[in-house]
Parts: structure tokens; sequence; C-alpha cells
């Protein structure tokens, strides 16, 4: 209900701006034909309301997954282009304001004003305007175009002082952060699978958020996710997406029947989910333990996790490897209590899907919420890496913060 009403508030700000720009448009071109004037018109106010319509109906009935993605694609990047130009404007407003008083406090001017001659708009300013608008909205759309599939691999070494010989050199790959209900390519989708095939990783970690609310929007792509296999397993751990608790449900009970069904999609995959459990692997008659626990984030974030119980008959285990979508967990909870995790795997940032990584510099506008976004983390003997994700949600698409495979390498020190 929360995302219905900030829509509804958004649409309305929406309509303000398009009344503001508009009128600053029509402004600066007085010399338009009539006709020119009412072909203008009807584009731009035309577009506006079937964008609004297209948005409620979105809202509010079950329309097919393309239809309403382009919709509400069109929507966001139409409020964020006026979004920048409405600064420009402003500008131009407080000039024009400043103006005004200069001219009440000069007599001869305030005649030469009641006269007709008013205060125009700076053609310069409205142009400007439009210019740095422009800016948002060919960035987004390269992002949407570009950017959403633009499948990465992300190489790391994870040095682990207790990793037993035979593990050393074991290859695990990470995916997180699928959210199904935002795809709209599947092949594109595969080809970002067969990517980490390609790397024949031994094992296989899944962080969380496999859907974005509803387990029916896995049924696309199950077949394509079921792909992924590894000769010591696919494990894998709940996102706070995966609670459908940003859903309208008709019950509670419909709320825990698609809960169970999105627990069923990981078994029919073939991944082995890890509710606030372990499982050992061995190799050699040597072993580790992979841990999972159920969602647990700090601030607004739900904390179903149960620690106590993951760790349980686990003290035998040389390293413990921690599957844990939320990054926000890794300081407010296993630092302090958990000494023996000695490597944490997240997600959930996303990167913000949008920011900088140079390699030697990276920026998101997440790193201003999470301390821990991106990449690897180390405070003592405990380590936590987290992955920008292989989906993405709201904004269909990244800039700067593209999807990533993440492979790593255990070795001993």
């Amino acid at each position: 209900m929360g995302r219905i009403y900030s829509l509804i508030i958004i649409s309305i700000l929406l309509v303000v701006f398009d009344v503001y720009i508009y009128n600053a448009i029509r402004s600066i071109f007085p010399n338009w034909s009539t006709q020119k004037k009412k072909r203008f018109r009807n584009i731009w106010w035309g577009y506006t309301i079937v964008l609004l319509i297209g948005v409620l109906i979105s809202i509010f009935f079950n329309i097919k997954l393309g239809i309403r993605s382009v919709t509400l694609v069109a929507f966001f990047l139409t409020f964020v282009s006026k979004f920048f130009f409405i600064p420009i404007l402003l500008i131009d407003d407080f000039r024009r304001l400043i103006i005004w008083f200069k001219r009440k406090s000069n007599k001869k001017e305030v005649a030469v004003e009641k006269a007709g001659n008013n205060i125009s708009r700076s053609e310069f300013l409205v142009k400007t305007g439009m210019a740095v608008a422009a800016i948002p909205f060919g960035t987004l759309s390269w992002g949407i175009a570009s950017g959403a599939h633009d499948y990465r691999i992300k190489r790391q070494t994870l040095i682990l002082p207790n990793l037993p010989k035979a593990f050393d050199g074991i290859k695990i790959a990470q995916l997180s952060d699928i959210h199904s209900g935002s795809f709209y390519n599947k092949k594109a989708v595969l080809g970002g699978v067969e990517m980490l095939l390609n790397e024949k990783p031994d094992i296989a970690f899944f962080t969380g958020d496999l859907v974005n609310g509803k387990a029916s929007e896995m049924r696309d792509y199950q077949d394509i996710f079921s792909k992924l296999k590894a000769p010591l397993g696919v494990f894998s751990c709940l996102g706070n997406h995966d609670y459908g608790m940003y859903e309208k449900w008709p019950s509670q009970a419909a709320q825990d029947k698609n809960h169970q069904d999105i627990i069923k999609t990981h078994k029919n995959m073939g991944w082995d989910l890890l509710i606030n459990e372990h499982r050992s692997i061995k190799v050699d008659n040597e072993e580790i333990g992979i841990l999972g626990i159920e969602n647990w984030g700090a601030g607004r974030f739900p904390k179903f996790g149960k620690m106590e119980e993951a760790v349980k008959n686990t003290d035998d285990l040389a390293v413990k490897l921690l599957l844990s979508h939320d990054p926000s967990h890794w300081k407010a909870q296993v630092l302090k209590d958990y000494p023996q995790i000695d490597v944490m795997f997240s997600g959930h940032t996303h990167g913000s899907q949008f920011g900088i990584d140079t390699g030697d510099f990276q920026w998101s506008p997440v790193q201003y919420i999470y301390e821990q976004w991106k990449g690897l983390y180390q405070e003592n003997n405990q380590q936590l890496y987290v992955n920008v994700g292989f989906g993405f949600i709201g904004y269909p698409g990244r800039v700067g913060m593209l999807p990533e495979i993440t492979i790593f390498e255990l070795k001993s020190a």
C-alpha cells in the first residue's frame, strides 16, 4: 500500500512539474504559429495523460509484465528528467524576482512595467534546463539498454589461515539478488548463467532475493537457473524479498503459501536452501562448513535469521562460510557474537544500480546507507564479501554498477 501512495504522490508532482515546465518552454517561443502551439500542446499533454493512465492501470490491474515494465520505465525516466529540469527554472524565476524587486524600487521602471513590458524568461536558462534534463534521460536509458544484462565476472582470492589442504584452490561462484520479477530478456539471463557455468566452479552460492515478492515470477526462469550446477553443491539463502512482504495478499495464509512456494522453487532447481542450518562439505576426508540463515538486517529489515541454530555442531569444522543476504548483519551481529565465522557472503545493496567503479575507485549513493556495500571487507580474521547483484529492481537497468558474477578462489595462508 505504501508503494501505491508513493506512486500517486509522484504522479501529482509530475503533473505540477509538467504545468511549470510546459509554460516555461512555451514562453521562450513566442513566435510559434497557432498550429505549432497546438501540436506542442497535444504532444506534451497527450504523452502525460497516456503515461499517468498507464501507471494507474499497472498499479491496479494485472496486466502483462512486459507492458507494465515499459510503462513504469517511461514514467521513471520522465519523472527523473523533469526533476532535473525544475532547479534550472527555479534559478530563472529567482532571477526574475530580483529584477521585479529592483523595478519596484525604481518608479520609472514601474511605469514601464505597467505599460506592458513584462520580465521575460531567460531563453538561455530554459534551454540549459532542457539540456540538463536530457543527461539523466540519456544515461538512464543507456543503463536499461546496455547495463541491465552486461554481466561481469569479478575474481576474488580468499585467504583463510585454517583452510584444510584439500580445499586449497577450490573455486566458488556467487550470485545474488536475481529478482526474477524484473527480468524482460530470457536470452540475456541465460547468457549470464552460461557465463558462470563456463567458470566451472566447484561450489556455487546464491545469497537471496530470488524474486521481487511472488513465487510465480520464477515460472519463466526456473528452467534457466536450474542449469546452475556445481560438483560440491549449490547452496542458497533467503533475502528480504523472498517473504512476500512488499506485496498485497488477500490473507496471511496466501502470503505464507507464497513463501513456501519460493522455498519449493529452490528445491525444484536442485539448490540446497539453508534455513538457519549448516552443511559439511568433505574433500579427501577434510571438511569445511557452509552455513545459511534467513534474512537478518539492521534497521527496518526483518530479522528472521537464527545464528544460534546455524552454528550448532560446527565447532569441529576448520572453516565456516556463512550465507546471509544483508551485509549489515556482519557488523551488527556476526563480528560481535560469532568470531568463528571466517567469511560471510552477502548481496542486498545492488550497489544502488548506479555509481562509479574503476577498480581503484568506487562510489555509489548506497554507501551513505550501508558501510559495507560492495566487494571485500576484513576485520581481524573475519571477512565479508558483498556482491552487487545479478538482477535489478525498480529502475530496470544499471549505470556504472554492472550485474556481477563473483568467482572466489580459496587459498590457505
